[in-house]
């Protein structure tokens, strides 16, 4: 049966759209397809005027943005440093933003909810390539569990809301994401922005080497924010249903050759070493992403070769101006 989609210029140009994290590093590539497929009306809440872990706040968001639609991207993340160290926070943070402010959609009868979930929501031993109905098989990977769980409540939340008030809220789960201006900080920087910074920083001095966590040897998917914006965009626009979906770009890579590709790619001609001390993480990550074909028609684009010489490049015009 051919797919009959909707066209995006009618479909955005007459609804409010709420981008909650939309100043942040994937909300800046969703506002930009947002614009690009037609919406003009769009409310960006800062960090510095709504506290979305308080229910005041999100009142006051709602009473501002008047949203039709919410995409609700915001979120406490980091690495696997950052899980392991704040824990109680990443649990609690992102479950006070998300299901309050999904409730209080709800009330106020906005008409479309987009939960952006996350990998680390699946089992830490999921059959490769992770497929949705694996969701529920075991518990996720320790370190960064209290992140996956509560972000996974969002999906239990919008199951069944939609099952008692039929609230169209809909669930997506984003891979490991890259691209242009991510988070660089190594602190609380994911694998490919750390990789990058410490490379290019690294033969800028000089080093001989350079240490990084683990073995190497798990591996991960990548996805080009661009592309997940697109697709959480067309989601929005096509899919109205309980069912989680996958957004991915169907690829897998070992830390390992990642780290000797981005070494390749910055020029750093130094030694790679590895803290076998440090945790590895989840064994591995890849995705089926054939639901999103199939429900929505999403295909991720960028080629990961390209999508990391665009992330090194923007980080080279910008390392100036990078805490």
């Amino acid at each position: 049966m051919e797919n009959t989609y909707p066209n995006p210029k009618e479909f955005w140009a007459k609804r409010r759209v709420c981008v909650t994290g939309g100043a942040g590093f994937l909300g800046s590539f969703v506002q930009a397809e947002l614009r690009e497929r037609g919406a003009s009306e769009l409310y960006i809440p800062l960090i510095e005027d709504y506290d979305l872990t308080q229910m005041s706040d999100i009142q006051r968001m709602l009473a501002d943005a008047r949203p039709d639609v919410i995409i609700h991207l915001a979120a406490l993340a980091g690495g696997i440093g950052a899980n392991r160290e704040r824990p109680a926070e990443f649990f609690y943070k992102n479950l006070m933003m998300g299901v309050p402010l999904m409730h209080a959609a709800w009330a106020q009868g906005v008409d479309k909810f987009v939960a952006i979930g996350t990998i680390c929501a699946y089992p830490k031993f999921t059959p490769v390539p992770f497929k949705e109905e694996n969701l529920w098989d075991g518990y996720p990977e320790e370190t960064n569990a209290p992140y996956g769980l509560a972000k996974k409540m969002l999906l239990v939340q919008a199951q069944a809301y939609r099952e008692q008030y039929d609230f169209n809220a809909i669930y997506v789960l984003p891979v490991n994401l890259y691209g242009p201006r991510d988070n660089f900080n190594l602190e609380t920087s994911h694998v490919i922005p750390a990789l990058v910074r410490k490379m290019i920083e690294a033969q800028q001095r000089g080093d001989a080497e350079v240490v990084l966590w683990g073995d190497g040897s798990p591996t991960r998917e990548f996805f080009y924010a661009g592309d997940a914006a697109r697709g959480i965009v067309m989601a929005a626009e096509r899919y109205n249903s309980s069912e989680p979906v996958n957004l991915g770009a169907g690829m897998e890579i070992s830390i390992k050759d990642l780290a000797e590709m981005i070494a390749r790619l910055t020029g750093f001609e130094g030694k790679v070493v590895w803290d076998t001390s440090k945790p590895n993480g989840q064994p591995r990550r890849g995705l089926d992403t054939s639901r999103a074909k199939d429900y929505f028609g999403f295909e991720a684009q960028m080629s990961f070769e390209e999508g990391l010489k665009r992330t090194i490049e923007w980080f080279k015009e910008n390392q100036a101006s990078i805490q």
